[in-house]
C-alpha cells in the first residue's frame, strides 16, 4: 500500500509513470543501502577496481610487499578472479607457510577453479594452523565443495564448524543454505533460526553489520515452512 502511496504521489509530482518508478526505484535502493544492505553496492566494485589498480602499481615498485600482494589476492577473489588471485599467492611461495588466511585463500582459489583435492588439502592445512580462522568460513566452504560428492565428509564438516560456536549470522546463513541444498530442511530451518537469535544478541553497531544476512537467513527460513 505504501509503494502504491509513493508511486501515485511521485506520478503526480513527475507527470510521468516512467519518471516515477525510476525515482521509486531510486528511493528503494537508497533505503536498501543505508538500512539493510540486500541490493549490491553500486560504489564498491568502483573501488575495488581502483584499490586493485594501486597495489599492483605498489607491486612493480615493491614485489616483496607481501602484506599488499595477500590485499590484492582477497580483492581478486572478492572479483571472483580466480585464475588470476592464484598466480598472486603462488609469488608469495613458502614466506606464508605459517599464515592460515594464505592457506584459506590459496584453498578457496583451488577449489573454484576444480581442483578439489588441493582445495580441501590447504584449506584444512589453514585450519590446522588456526581453527577459528576466519571465523569458520573454510569448514561452510570444505562442506559446500564436498555436498554433492560425499554428504558425510560434508556433515562432518558441518559439525566441526557448529562446535566453533561462531557468532556471525552470515556464517549461519550459508550453513543453511548448505542444509538446503542438502535437502535437510529441518537443520536448514534451524541454522538460519541461529542467524536470528544471533542478530538479536549482537550489539547495536554490529547488527548494521550483519543485518542483510538476518533478513535473507528470515526470508529462506519462511520459503521453507
Amino acid at each position: 500500500m505504501f509503494k502504491l502511496l509513493s508511486f501515485g504521489f511521485l506520478w503526480y509530482f513527475f507527470g510521468n509513470p516512467i519518471i516515477a518508478v525510476l525515482v521509486l526505484l531510486a528511493i528503494l535502493y537508497l533505503l536498501d543501502r543505508r538500512f539493510v544492505g540486500l541490493s549490491p553496492s553500486l560504489v564498491k566494485p568502483l573501488k575495488r577496481r581502483s584499490r586493485i589498480a594501486k597495489l599492483k602499481q605498489q607491486l612493480l615498485l615493491n614485489p616483496n610487499d607481501r602484506s599488499s600482494r595477500m590485499e590484492l589476492a582477497h580483492l581478486l577473489i572478492e572479483k571472483r578472479s580466480y585464475n588470476a588471485a592464484g598466480k598472486v599467492l603462488a609469488e608469495l611461495g613458502d614466506s606464508m607457510e605459517h599464515s592460515a588466511e594464505y592457506w584459506d585463500d590459496l584453498g578457496n582459489v583451488y577449489l573454484h577453479t576444480d581442483e578439489l583435492e588441493k582445495g580441501e588439502e590447504a584449506v584444512l592445512r589453514a585450519l590446522s594452523i588456526n581453527p577459528r580462522v576466519k571465523y569458520g568460513q573454510p569448514y561452510l566452504r570444505l562442506a559446500a565443495a564436498s555436498a554433492k560428492r560425499d554428504t558425510g565428509k560434508a556433515l562432518t564438516y558441518l559439525n566441526a564448524f557448529r562446535d566453533l560456536h561462531s557468532s556471525s549470522c552470515e556464517a549461519y546463513y550459508r550453513l543453511g543454505v548448505i542444509y538446503k541444498q542438502m535437502d535437510q530442511k529441518d537443520e536448514a530451518k534451524h541454522a538460519f533460526r541461529e542467524a536470528l537469535d544471533i542478530y538479536r544478541s549482537l550489539p547495536k553497531y554490529k547488527k548494521r553489520q550483519e543485518r542483510a544476512w538476518a533478513v535473507r537467513s528470515l526470508i529462506s527460513r519462511v520459503l521453507l515452512g
